[in-house]
């Protein structure tokens, strides 16, 4: 394949990492192992030969004659079979009646004309693969139930099938096994498999995904048909046969999504985002090698969470998903399991290392954090940003540091652990989001937080506190050092055992200046009350106050002229679980731009305020507020067009049943919206503000509320 140079103006995404380079070191990482095969290896074919007429071949052989060539063609049909395991099956189609007689019927047959068309057959050949190829998809579609669509990718997985003259109970059942274990469910416009690859993409090309996502170019908007045939809808069928060749060796469901990375690092993919659906076409039987070695190298720098919380993507499309899968659209960043955080802990040099950072408010990480934590508090975000920016410089610093001494602390990805109360880590995803927008690769989060950790290790100590699991989770006190007992017992004697971060990172930063120091220890070891147990226990310890949200039941004051209050104001602590997030408004008020300065010159404009909109993610969007006499209208800036905006909500005034703003940070609106019925209020929309003079922008638009109100009773 013959990609041509540019310049890096020509895209935005482009880095200075090319694709030569890149493959320069994927080679030196997979090659340099002892004992591993070189690049120049060449496949005995006699050896292979043997060994499939000597019968009881199985993948595990194949794979140590072939060691991830490409195959002869004339043994191709033997090991593909083998490796899909359908070696010696029955035939399934015996059962079947043989009747074509769907509704969809002519549509399956022209498309299977249409295939036979694409591999440019003998015409005599052509027409008995015809037939057969129909009867494949025509039992396929009655058994499981499928109905058969033109938009459909999945039939061009018979293109490198078709070639290697199987039988048709051989065809059906190569057919039936690729679809079964190697294509994701849901591969559908807004489908899991797609969320789940953004997620990828952002965790190791943040640059690439950034500039994507402003241009609106998602995932599902170009591979559907890469993931849905394995590449074969683009490829021809000699490319593809060689892709499958390494493919079926590999045996990993989730490989097509390292391959799909591997290829949009690609010069050709940057430039030309037009013809991103098509690109595959441009891929030859010689680029196949590089594609895989390019994979695998960022499979080896994935977190293994990746597959295992989503192994439901792949098997029989009649089982549905788990409820309990969470729903990648809404995920800020790829998560990561508790389990695998504890032991990538343990590992030594091979493997995904993460260094955690703990988001959490001083007083929990206090009472019980994971032992090689580095604290966070993500409230300084708020609270105060120059501070807030000198801890982010101090925790890049430790990373380095820690990599460099080879602590058992460090790890070349970063991993954010908040408490696991979507509430209480909001502030954690604005610190996640502050990253994400710095195009940091290798970010992610602990899935469940500080909780999931909690209860995974009570889960494995059932043999109480003497059990070693105990040593993961220490307390700390106001005085530097002061360590839990058993976090000191659980060193080993040679001092490389599990140490605090707070030793850790004191250590290693003795060469720095004691300005950075001491704010590295501030943050580790925060001086609040003393803590001088370990908080291993479930549930998390009573807090001295418990936090209460201002109800709409709380009496705030005499009924306004008999009229039965619709909002309140007060402080807020916590954040309601079952609010919904955003405003309850058209796609078309979203997509609707306005210039902002006509709006806020409209003499229906009672009061304005520049701010910005905070989403749950931790995202935020320079905005403006402004309320007339009877709505209240979010502006959106638009990034690209300076002095536009979207009209994000459009809200009225009698909708608001609740003003409230955190005691930490008065400068967080929350606003609630609802309309009354004969079964009371019920909030219907959340929308969130960081507005500077707070104070003045609610009193603002609670005197517009009154005088709605009061309008309406008067009328």
């Amino acid at each position: 394949m013959e990609i041509s140079s540019r310049s890096s103006e020509t895209c935005p995404c482009s880095s200075s990492r090319s694709v030569r380079s890149l493959l320069c070191k994927v080679y030196c990482h997979i090659f340099s192992q002892k004992g591993e095969r070189s690049p120049q290896l060449v496949i005995s074919e006699q050896d292979l030969v043997d060994a499939l007429d000597q019968g009881g071949c199985d993948l595990e052989m194949v794979r140590n004659i072939i060691q991830g060539r490409e195959l002869p063609a004339d043994l191709r049909s033997q090991v593909w079979k083998i490796a899909l395991n359908v070696a010696g099956k029955g035939d399934s189609l015996a059962s079947w009646d043989g009747c074509l007689d769907l509704p969809q019927q002519e549509l399956i047959h022209n498309r299977c004309q249409q295939l036979i068309d694409q591999m440019e057959m003998p015409k005599e050949e052509g027409v008995s693969m015809i037939v057969d190829l129909e009867a494949v998809i025509t039992f396929y579609c009655k058994s499981r139930n499928v109905t058969f669509a033109p938009e459909l990718c999945w039939p061009d997985l018979f293109k490198a099938l078709l070639g290697l003259q199987l039988l048709p109970s051989d065809l059906y059942n190569c057919f039936y096994a690729i679809m079964n274990k190697y294509v994701p469910r849901d591969c559908v416009q807004k489908g899991r498999p797609f969320h789940l690859f953004r997620l990828l993409l952002q965790y190791h090309e943040p640059e690439l995904c950034s500039f994507l996502d402003t241009k609106k170019v998602t995932p599902d908007s170009y591979a559907i048909s890469w993931v849905s045939s394995l590449f074969s809808s683009h490829c021809s069928p000699a490319v593809t046969q060689a892709m499958w060749d390494v493919y079926l060796q590999q045996a990993d469901p989730f490989l097509i999504f390292f391959l799909i990375l591997a290829h949009q690092t690609q010069p050709l993919f940057l430039y030309v985002i037009e013809m991103l659906q098509d690109s595959p076409v441009y891929l030859e039987a010689e680029d196949i090698e590089d594609l895989f070695s390019l994979a695998q190298y960022y499979s080896n720098k994935t977190p293994l969470s990746f597959r295992k919380e989503n192994q439901s993507l792949f098997g029989s499309s009649l089982v549905a998903l788990k409820e309990e899968d969470m729903d990648l659209s809404q995920v800020l960043c790829l998560p990561v399991s508790v389990p695998e955080l504890l032991q990538a802990s343990q590992l030594q040099t091979e493997g995904v290392r993460f260094f955690v950072v703990d988001c959490r408010p001083a007083e929990q990480y206090n009472a019980g954090h994971l032992s090689t934590a580095f604290h966070l508090d993500s409230d300084l975000m708020l609270q105060n940003p120059s501070e807030f920016a000198l801890s982010v410089k101090s925790l890049l610093e430790a990373q380095k540091q820690s990599l460099e001494s080879g602590s058992v602390a460090s790890g070349e990805h970063l991993c954010f652990m908040g408490s696991g109360r979507e509430e209480e880590d909001m502030y954690m995803n604005m610190v996640l989001a502050h990253f994400l927008q710095k195009n940091k690769e290798y970010v992610s989060i602990a899935k469940g937080g500080f909780m999931a950790l909690q209860q995974h290790l009570a889960d494995v100590n059932v043999d109480g506190l003497d059990s070693g699991y105990v040593h993961w989770i220490i307390s700390t006190s106001g005085t530097q050092g002061n360590l839990s007992p058993v976090a000191d017992a659980a060193n080993g004697e040679d001092g490389k055992g599990m140490k605090s971060l707070v030793n850790k990172m004191t250590f290693a930063l003795k060469s720095k200046s004691v300005n950075v120091k001491e704010k590295v220890i501030s943050f580790i070891e925060n001086t609040s009350a003393p803590v001088d147990r370990i908080s291993f226990t479930l549930p998390w310890p009573d807090k001295g106050i418990l936090d209460r949200h201002v109800s709409s039941s709380d009496r705030v004051g005499k009924p306004y002229r008999g009229v039965k209050p619709v909002f309140s104001i007060g402080d807020e602590e916590e954040y309601d679980t079952d609010e919904i997030d955003s405003s309850s408004v058209s796609d078309d008020d979203r997509r609707e731009v306005v210039n902002i300065q006509t709006w806020i010159s409209k003499p229906d404009v009672k009061y304005h305020v520049s701010c910005n909109e905070v989403k749950e993610t931790g995202h935020m969007f320079p905005s403006h507020l402004l309320a007339t006499a009877t709505h209240m209208y979010c502006l959106r800036e638009i990034a690209s067009r300076k002095g536009f905006a979207y009209i994000q909500s459009r809200q009225a005034l009698t909708s608001v049943v609740k003003i409230t703003s955190k005691k930490k940070h008065p400068e967080l609106i929350t606003f609630k919206f609802s309309s009354n019925n004969t079964e009371g209020v019920e909030v219907q929309a959340t929308e969130r503000y960081l507005i500077p003079n707070a104070g003045e922008a609610t009193k603002a638009i609670k005197q517009q509320i009154m005088k709605v109100l009061d309008a309406l009773e008067n009328s």
